[in-house]
């Protein structure tokens, strides 16, 4: 197993919800002393129902939220040590790609220049050379240069997703952090966003930290499967353990409640 890229340990943070009318303030834990690695090169799920902490642990991964305790570091990254001089070199290393797409992408920009900002941004390539890097970027994920002059608003939400991850992609990071990137699109075009992300971790050697709740979808993409419950990870193991054969109660409904083509078919867990 190669050596970790991604190292939580002991992670906690906590929320407080501000005062409202008929109602007091208080602390919502989110994340409680969560700990996890991600071997490089690998695929790594985070699975749970809504609230359960996981999209707090992936923002946190990504440096989108502070961290109370614990430590978290990705590569050579102190994410609890962070100074204003690594954030640059640390955004290379680590993208995100978000839920929902049209959300993420914005609407007045052309989809060239919504891929091509991280290039100018971190000086990668030379002007002339960005154009070109932006079509391999497009063409990489199944686009097509002549998309380069149009809005987001004019795609699919297959495709929409598609230059999410060629933009994730454009500053060449080692790390992406996926929170539920196929959520929010068909069956049919949840395949083909899968395989794809297959197809790009191997042409670009990357770390995957997937963030989900339906395990039909991890299954297929995942090599480890951690499962949280209320902020806290209550089973951890390789993709066929936790599937094949669950520790948890929460994990045994979990499993339970993913939808399958022919119910009568379902594998029994004893």
């Amino acid at each position: 197993m190669s050596a970790p890229i991604i190292e939580v340990n002991d992670l906690s943070r906590t929320f407080h919800t501000g005062r409202g009318m008929f109602q007091r303030g208080q602390d919502v834990q989110a994340v409680k002393q969560v700990t996890l690695q991600v071997p490089a090169g690998s695929t790594f799920g985070l699975v749970g129902e809504s609230g359960s902490g996981k999209t707090t642990v992936a923002k946190i991964v990504c440096g989108l939220e502070s961290i109370d305790s614990g430590h978290v570091r990705v590569a050579d990254f102190d994410l609890g040590r962070l100074r204003r001089r690594d954030l640059k070199p640390f955004r290379r290393l680590t993208q995100m790609v978000f839920q929902d797409p049209l959300a993420s992408l914005n609407p007045y920009w052309r989809i060239g220049s919504l891929v091509g900002e991280g290039l100018r941004i971190h000086g990668l390539y030379s002007p002339a050379e960005r154009r070109d890097r932006v079509v391999f970027l497009l063409e990489s994920c199944g686009l097509t240069a002549d998309m380069m002059d149009r809005h987001p608003h004019e795609f699919s939400g297959g495709q929409r997703q598609r230059i999410s991850i060629a933009r994730a992609l454009a500053v060449e990071p080692k790390v992406l952090v996926l929170d539920e990137p196929v959520s929010s699109l068909d069956v049919s075009i949840q395949a083909q966003i899968l395989t794809l992300l297959q197809e790009l971790q191997r042409q670009f050697g990357l770390t995957y930290l997937f963030i989900g709740h339906n395990l039909a979808v991890v299954e297929g993409l995942c090599d480890r499967i951690a499962v949280m419950y209320r902020g806290e990870v209550v089973e951890e193991g390789t993709t066929d353990a936790v599937i094949g054969r669950p520790e948890h109660p929460y994990t045994v409904r979990l499993i339970a409640a993913t939808p399958v083509p022919d119910p009568t078919k379902r594998k029994r867990i004893a």
